[in-house]
């Protein structure tokens, strides 16, 4: 059995499979998912699991070049704290943001969406793999 925290079989099987600059996007229980894209639902009620728990046991497997959020998460200036809680775990200090459009078209190039049980709006992050050499 895994030692890592995270045991989802098909999201493991999704990150190894990644190579450099693959798309993952995680989401909250209303983003859509565009045709094509492969969706894994993780959603089992409102706010469960949470956009940050998936967040943190996915962080323990990938390798994270880029993270992209959209600009109507942020308060004020200030990230969500989600973001800032998982920046130890090896998100980037800065995602790039965009509109929540440009954010939804994106989505079209991921390898999958994960779509949780966050009921927060906005609470979606897009990951660009990297590499871990």
């Amino acid at each position: 059995m895994k030692r890592a925290a995270l045991l989802n079989i098909e999201l493991s099987q999704i990150i190894a499979a990644m190579g450099h600059g693959d798309l993952l996007v995680i989401g909250d229980a209303g983003l859509p998912v565009p045709p094509g894209v492969r969706r894994v639902d993780l959603a089992v009620a409102r706010g469960v699991p949470s956009l940050d728990q998936v967040l943190q046991a996915i962080l323990s497997e990938l390798q994270v070049e880029a993270a992209i959020v959209a600009n109507e998460c942020l308060d004020g200036q200030q990230l969500p704290a989600w973001y800032q809680q998982r920046q130890a775990d090896g998100l980037p200090s800065a995602p790039q943001c965009v509109s929540h459009e440009a954010f939804k078209a994106m989505s079209r190039q991921a390898v999958a969406v994960v779509r949780t049980g966050e009921c927060t709006p906005y609470a979606n992050i897009a990951l660009r793999s990297g590499v871990a050499f």
